[in-house]
């Protein structure tokens, strides 16, 4: 909830449109230029195109606001030039990629996908890329600009003191748990099991009997792909696990079904679909074994045995965690759940794994729960886990002592924002700005575009 939100000049705003593109009859022309750069008609009409396809909604000001997000975002790439910031292929080329395969889940198909954006796959991927990659050179140039803003304790409680009492923020009931998990073992007979139904499948592919796209409608447990016949989408090598990845690659004949493919996430049979360079396209079918009614059985006994001894006194929370835990990531520390978003020990109920949230919302602190289980979000496998309440802090408005790090990264934020905003009015002194005069009497997030 309390991520860091720069200024909005790392990403458009694709608000709508007005009337100005009406005034005339023209296909496309220069409308401002920012330095060595143009900004064109046809520009503002893709970002409204984009807008529109993205779902936001359209403003009444878009043909201001739109050209006036591009040239600041040339100010920014402009800085990265002066920089010598750069970024991986590889880092944007994952992020695009993962962008238009959700697009494709959504659309349902390149066809329609081709026929809504109203231009070939590989342009649009091409266009996604670009994109991707200016707004990762635009987020390295602001952490750059405000990496020493860093305010101080005492920076801290005057910006605080200096609150209206309608302005001090409120913060929602947060908990600090402790948590004992236990994942149960998977049986080696339903491994092969799984493993059986998966050779079956490709038996049924391989003879010709059902096409694997159905299978994998009716069978996987992938359940997005699944809607799309197995289809992952293009992807490139570090997009998936290696294990994946690997024989996805070896992959050379479309009529063939891969060997079996043991994932964290189960057990995968692969056809391929397209090979383009570094990229791939395959369908899968994912089964995952499942845990045993009396394996599960045995460590809800377990840990319902180590909660009730927990309860008597004869062993610490902490003495739980380091005899019976399988995970090692809380092991280590004490049983305590971290926070991964903000870093801390911390939670709103709606951050927490909704089994836990359900189970804690009514416990009271120092209690112990009962065993239930859940899956592990790291691991994606079954656990049987029993949590302690180790603190709530019900919702209140925020105070020093007691949020600290919140105020901190407020101001800070606030501090970060400001000068960002005073860069770029900076930046609109120091470069030459022409504009159309139809989009001179603009409200203008920033009024410097106007050169008197």
């Amino acid at each position: 909830m309390y991520k860091k939100y720069l200024i909005v000049c790392a990403s458009i705003f694709l608000l709508g449109a007005n009337n100005i593109l009406a005034q005339k009859n023209i296909i496309d022309e220069v409308i401002w230029t920012i330095g060595d750069d143009a900004i064109l008609r046809s520009d503002v009409e893709e970002y409204k195109k984009d807008a529109q396809r993205s779902g936001q909604t359209i403003g009444k000001n878009a043909d201001c606001m739109i050209p006036e997000q591009i040239a600041i975002q040339k100010l920014y790439l402009h800085q990265a030039q002066v920089d010598s910031i750069t970024v991986e292929d590889k880092t944007v080329t994952l992020e695009a990629e993962n962008r238009l395969n959700y697009y494709l889940s959504q659309i349902g198909s390149r066809e329609r996908m081709e026929a809504y954006w109203e231009k070939p796959y590989n342009a649009i991927r091409d266009e996604i890329i670009q994109m991707t990659h200016d707004q990762y050179l635009i987020q390295q140039v602001q952490r750059k600009l405000v990496e020493n803003i860093k305010p101080t304790p005492a920076e801290v409680r005057r910006y605080f003191n200096g609150l209206s009492p309608d302005s001090v923020p409120t913060v929602p009931t947060q908990v600090e748990l402790q948590i004992v998990s236990i994942q149960p073992p998977i049986p080696l007979e339903e491994i092969n099991r799984t493993k059986e139904r998966l050779r079956e499948f490709t038996e049924r592919v391989n003879s010709g009997e059902t096409e694997f796209s159905i299978l994998a409608r009716l069978y996987s447990e992938d359940v997005e792909t699944a809607k799309r016949g197995g289809d992952t989408g293009f992807f490139g090598r570090g997009m998936m696990t290696p294990e994946f990845a690997n024989v996805a690659f070896n992959l050379t004949d479309p009529n063939k079904v891969s060997r079996i493919v043991e994932t964290e996430y189960g057990y995968h049979i692969l056809q391929l679909i397209e090979r383009k360079g570094d990229r791939v396209n395959v369908r899968h079918i994912l089964l995952k074994p499942r845990v045993t009614t009396v394996d599960r059985e045995k460590a809800v006994n377990l840990l319902d045995s180590v909660a009730n001894q927990i309860r008597e006194g004869k062993f610490t929370f902490e003495n739980a965690v380091i005899r019976f835990s399988t995970d090692k990531n809380t092991a280590l520390n004490a049983g305590l759940m971290m926070n991964a978003s903000t870093g801390s020990s911390k939670f709103e109920y709606q951050q927490l794994p909704s089994e836990v949230a359900k189970t804690v919302y009514s416990m009271k602190t120092g209690e112990i729960s009962d065993p239930f289980t859940m899956i592990d979000q790291k691991t994606n496998k079954e656990v049987v886990v029993v949590v302690k309440l180790k603190s709530r802090t019900e919702t209140h408005r925020a105070n020093l002592i007691d949020d600290y790090q919140l105020l901190k990264n407020i101001y800070e934020n606030k501090q970060q924002s400001d000068f960002l905003k005073s860069w770029v009015s900076k930046k609109q002194k120091e470069t030459y700005i022409s504009i159309d005069p139809a989009w001179a009497n603009c409200d203008f997030q920033f009024p410097g575009w106007i050169k008197q």
